[in-house]
């Protein structure tokens, strides 16, 4: 905790580190307690300064120092000073060995940071700087080291010791210990150490690499978990094969190794060859997983996976560069996810989140470039930016690229830069070094925060068979930034004929990758105009295929248009997009305009609806994502004040509406929604049951309808979790005794397995009813919640207050306290996962005076409530500003 204002830390001030570490030794006596660690620096000299006296200063935190020695003798008190979070030590010689040991308490570690206890286990996580909690170091990312690790532990309670690289050795010590030593040979920074040790069983299995290595791979679980690893290792071997094929990129020790923990405050780590995972996305079976749990464990284990190369062999020089390694390996993994399913559908889910969660940041008072220029705690910049704007900035520049110039690049990146920590600048030098294409202008994505705004008006001159575009761009001011420069934006587009037919466009650009008939304009200035010629009707514009920028596209277009794109595009994410348009248009003209029923965009809209479900050459999962409406999330954003309560009731009017019309439909897909020749997980299979889903959740919108019954009996028959589960979230809307029946029956089922109850907990917290705020007050009182664990708290308070804005933001401000409170209490035992809730009242602008005044007050009751975490504080001042 912090006893006055903590340091902003500034990008502009970044220098390279004094000393070098060469090799880096550590021996672990594993104690519940008090663990001692014993590290051993082999140090080097490395700045052109040549002061008189060489200073080191380390990085520690919580640790006791036991002893402190420089090439074998033991420092006299005047050589060296340990403070609370640093030890200094004085006049060294150019090159030296320097000796610590110090005790650390796992026990104690409830912020799950550095070295802790997890359900009887070691373990740690490191990344952004949890090292200097283990040993005194230098905790920043471009000091490469190589590492020897000996861990020492009771053999009967850890019988399982593992670290990062090879196994050099195991061997039985006095006393019922045991050791085990590990050598990593390739430098890593020490956020990427890793240290497991427990009572833990294996999956083993092995892949032979493109240059015939074989690699035991390994999947440490607890041992009641041991048959839910199949499909983890599955997706491990299917990530493996893939980046050999496409990128040509090998897996480089003898042994690759996944630990599941029940209590991680992240997804998973990519610590090199030991990846430590949340056990949500390793354990799945069909009993207690979802489809989208199964999708989870193979894009989560891909995305680790792929580090090895983006992150790992080539790291970030500061944490500033955090998008370099993040940015560029989200886009690898849904690309790998892309090639393995539905593409379209791979792309449409991601563009879902990007507008739910990455554009209200980008609105808000924490708005930032993926390559930020400040902050207070790193660990509040792991965000939706950095993460997935930065994913979309990759693509667009594999996009202005093309694939076969992209895969050129991307090699002359990784031979440039293989075992070094550098920065997205080197990365970009590298892709300017295989292509004409001048990429200065594109540059400003790094450091330019917002979301631009794409606004397009159109004129055809009929005497001239002439179709203009007129092309505007323009990027809101965010904080500390204002009168930006333009932007160099790719924009996918294509003309369509009156039948559907695409219109043939010369003199535009073409790479590979793009959906057919498309081409790229370079939108580089403020405004610009698009002529084409000999154009003998009035074209429809197909604009951002494929979203094709992270942008908001403004354009003139009436909802005819709209829905003949919905039913005739040739790119089927923009005849997705133009479904989501058209609704989105109809429910909030309904929101502004009391009086009207808007019957006329109603039956556009179900009358392209129909159109996509009666199409059979279109995929289910691909239909269900048309049926799919507008989030509230962003349906919001496109307002300046938002009431949730009344967004939601005309966003439930218009799906009912709709039902009703589609009721005969809908009834016959959710009835039929397995084919019981498909295995579970074929992906025409989880298509059906996607859509299946929808159906019941849009015929459950209808008014007094008995759907709920329908629900009922989907719950009672259903053989999957998918389907057990969007059944129960159907119920869980409504106050009927079905609902409580359902629950009864998931939570006895539930009971027995963590992730499962998570599920019990998080459907209910989402749930749409008048009595949630009273629901989740009761539910955290629960005998099973608990408050230490981060994925139960994800479960209830993130679903409640990220995934429910309805209740949120229930009118009596009891959400924005019950939100405060969890911070507070949060702020002392666990601030990242603390810092990581404050989002939602971070937005107390986007809403009424009312609730404003309210959401402010939580905000300042968690400012007022004592010394916050640098995690916490940072957010809170930067809100409040």
């Amino acid at each position: 905790m912090q006893k006055s204002e903590p340091k902003t830390i500034l990008r502009q001030d970044y220098r390279a580190a004094d000393w070098a570490i060469d090799r880096t030794s550590l021996h672990f006596e594993l104690r519940a307690e008090s663990t001692r660690v014993s590290g051993e620096l082999t140090l080097r000299w490395q700045s052109p300064a040549s002061p008189a006296s060489r200073v080191l200063v380390l990085d520690g935190v919580g640790l006791k120092l036991q002893s402190l020695s420089i090439d074998g003798v033991v420092l006299d008190n005047d050589r060296y000073h340990a403070g609370a979070e640093t030890l200094t030590v004085y006049d060294l010689p150019d090159s030296c060995v320097l000796r610590t040991e110090a005790i650390i308490n796992p026990m104690a570690n409830t912020a799950l940071e550095g070295l802790y206890l997890s359900s009887g286990n070691f373990c740690t996580q490191c990344e952004a700087e949890g090292f200097r909690k283990i040993t005194y170091y230098l905790d920043r990312p471009d000091v490469l080291s190589v590492f020897d690790v000996t861990i020492d532990a009771e053999q009967s309670r850890f019988p399982v010791l593992l670290s990062n690289g090879n196994q050099v050795s195991a061997d039985s010590l006095p006393n019922g210990w045991h050791r085990v030593q590990w050598h990593d040979p390739h430098p890593k920074p020490c956020y990427l150490f890793a240290l497991v040790a427990g009572e833990l069983s294996v999956v083993q299995d092995a892949f032979t690499t493109a240059s015939g290595r074989d690699v035991l791979l390994e999947i440490y679980v607890q041992s009641h978990n041991i048959d839910r690893c199949d499909y983890a290792m599955h997706s491990l071997k299917a990530a493996m094969a893939w980046d050999e094929s496409i990128y040509g990129l090998e897996y480089d020790l003898d042994r690759f190794m996944i630990v599941a923990v029940d209590d991680f405050n992240m997804g998973a780590m990519e610590n090199k060859g030991l990846n430590i995972f949340n056990s949500r996305y390793v354990l799945a079976d069909q009993a207690t997983a979802t489809d989208a749990d199964y999708l989870g464990v193979e894009a989560v284990i891909a995305h680790e996976y792929f580090h090895n190369w983006t992150g790992n062999r080539i790291t970030c020089r500061d944490w500033f560069q955090l998008s370099l390694k993040e940015g560029l390996t989200v886009f690898r993994d849904q690309c790998f996810s892309s090639d393995r399913h539905s593409a379209t559908v791979k792309r449409i889910e991601d563009v879902r989140i990007l507008r739910a969660s990455q554009f209200p940041e980008d609105a808000g008072p924490m708005a930032h470039p993926i390559r930020p220029d400040s902050y207070i705690e790193i660990n509040n910049f792991y965000t939706r930016t950095v993460y997935e704007k930065g994913a979309e900035v990759i693509r667009m520049l594999h996009t202005l690229l093309g694939d076969e110039v992209w895969h050129s690049g991307m090699r002359v990146y990784v031979d440039r830069h293989d075992g070094s920590a550098t920065t997205c600048d080197a990365f970009i030098d590298a892709m300017q070094s295989v292509t004409d294409t001048d990429l200065t202008q594109f540059r400003r994505w790094y450091s330019t925060a917002g979301t631009p705004t794409l606004e397009v008006a159109e004129h055809y001159d009929e005497s001239a068979s002439c179709y203009r575009l007129t092309i505007s761009q323009s990027t809101p001011d965010t904080p500390g930034q204002s009168d930006k420069q333009p932007l160099h934006i790719p924009l996918v587009m294509g003309l369509l004929d009156s039948d559907g037919q695409p219109v043939p466009v010369t003199g535009y650009r073409t790479v590979g990758g793009l959906s057919e008939n498309s081409f790229i304009v370079d939108v580089r200035e403020e405004t610009q105009t698009l002529v084409f010629e000999n154009i003998d009707s009035p074209p429809i514009a197909s604009l951002l295929r494929g979203f094709s920028a992270p942008v908001k596209l403004q354009q003139e277009i009436d909802d005819a248009a709209l829905a003949f794109l919905m039913a005739h595009d040739t790119d089927q994410f923009n005849r997705w997009e133009a479904g989501q348009r058209l609704g989105a248009r109809v429910i909030l003209r309904l929101l502004s305009d009391a009086e009207s029923d808007d019957s006329e965009g109603l039956q556009l809209l179900v009358g392209a609806l129909q159109q996509v479900l009666d199409h059979d050459g279109l995929a289910p999962s691909f239909k269900a994502e048309v049926l799919t409406f507008p989030s509230l999330g962003t349906l919001a954003d496109a307002l300046q004040q938002v009431d949730y309560q009344h967004l939601n009731a005309k966003r439930r009017y218009v799906q009912g509406t709709l039902a009703q019309v589609l009721a005969d439909k809908l009834e016959i897909l959710v009835t039929r929604g397995r084919d019981p020749a498909l295995q579970l997980l074929d992906p025409e299979a989880m298509g059906m049951r996607k859509l299946a889903n929808v159906a019941l959740d849009l015929l459950t919108c209808i008014p007094d309808s008995g759907w709920q019954k329908l629900a009922f009996d989907q719950y009672e028959r259903a053989d999957n979790m998918t389907d057990r589960l969007a059944a129960l979230a159907c119920l869980c809307h409504s106050d009927c005794h079905l609902r409580t029946d359902a629950l009864d029956h998931f939570y006895a089922m539930a009971r027995s397995d963590r992730l499962t109850l998570d599920k019990w907990f998080s459907v209910q917290a989402q749930a749409r009813r008048a009595q949630i705020v009273d629901d989740v007050l009761n539910l955290r009182k629960h005998a099973d919640y608990d408050a230490a664990n981060p994925n139960r708290i994800r479960a209830l308070v993130a679903s409640f207050a990220m995934a429910n804005p309805v209740g949120f933001h229930s009118p009596d401000g009891r959400g924005y306290q019950f939100l405060a409170d969890e911070v507070i209490a949060l702020n002392v035992s666990n601030p990242q996962v603390a810092a990581r809730l404050v989002g939602p009242l971070t937005r107390w602008r986007q809403v009424y005076p009312a609730q404003q005044v309210m959401m402010k007050a939580a905000l300042q009751s968690i400012q007022a409530s004592g010394q916050l975490s640098p995690d916490v504080y940072e957010l809170i001042t930067k809100s409040l500003h």
